[in-house]
């Protein structure tokens, strides 16, 4: 059982996680038990795996502090930062599904279900890395609980993100002016301090083709037998290759 100063006592589910979430309901989505199946098959065939080094090696550093997950999802990227130290780790997300998969990613890790929209429940200056991977940012927050020199890990797709399945699969484009909402959040609190392109290509199956669309925005609207479909029709019996293309970005709190 976690407790606060002002009285309120919150259960440890028996998955693994605990829910901060107040009951007062959230006007955003959170993924579902299908997506994060989906997500969990991606990650478990490695095809994400150059998105996970890039994240674990801008985690490499020697000061102290938690390593936070702000929209964590099954906790994949945390379980790479994690990697190569002794920290302790907390997985943020608003969906149970995702908070399920989360408790049980890494023994040090922690998963919360929590509103990130509202504050986010860590304590002013304990983290030493804030990851923000394909996820809401929420920019004075993420400034609170950093510890002085510590950096916020965003990564952002680019226009040729999967390209050549967002059309046939259904999926969401890479809106325009991200970089300029991204250079926004940063203005205020944060100095970029690295900024790389990662790359690679990968051939998906039709069931790793319907996989890699469900676990996004596309599994709230199509259905399994849907993506289903369409991946076969793309790929049939054999695979098809997509472009991992996005940018990191380290930036450190001033």
């Amino acid at each position: 059982m976690l407790g606060c100063t002002t009285g309120h006592r919150f259960d440890l589910a028996r998955q693994g996680y605990v829910s901060l979430l107040s009951g007062r309901g959230t006007a955003h989505r959170s993924d579902t038990a299908d997506m994060v199946t989906a997500r969990t098959r991606v990650f478990a065939d490695g095809l994400y795996s150059p998105l996970q080094d890039a994240v674990a090696r801008a985690c490499i550093d020697p000061a102290p502090g938690i390593v936070v997950d702000a929209a964590g999802g099954t906790g994949a990227y945390l379980a790479a930062a994690l990697g190569g130290s002794e920290r302790i780790g907390v997985s943020l997300d608003l969906s149970k599904a995702c908070a399920r998969a989360a408790a049980r990613v890494h023994p040090r890790a922690i998963s919360v279900v929590a509103d990130l929209w509202s504050a986010i429940p860590i304590a002013d200056g304990v983290a030493a890395r804030v990851l923000s991977v394909f996820a809401p940012r929420n920019p004075a927050e993420t400034a609170r609980v950093l510890a002085p020199g510590g950096a916020w890990v965003i990564v952002t797709p680019n226009p040729g993100h999967l390209a050549e399945i967002v059309e046939p699969m259904g999926m969401l484009r890479v809106g325009e002016g991200k970089s300029d909402r991204l250079e926004a959040d940063l203005r205020a609190d944060f100095v970029v301090e690295q900024t790389s392109v990662v790359t690679a290509r990968r051939e998906l199956s039709a069931s790793r083709l319907a996989d890699v669309a469900g676990m996004g925005p596309a599994g709230f609207h199509r259905t399994r037998d849907e993506l289903a479909a369409a991946a076969r029709a793309l790929a049939g019996d054999g695979s098809v290759a997509a472009t991992l293309d996005v940018t990191l970005t380290v930036a450190r709190r001033r």
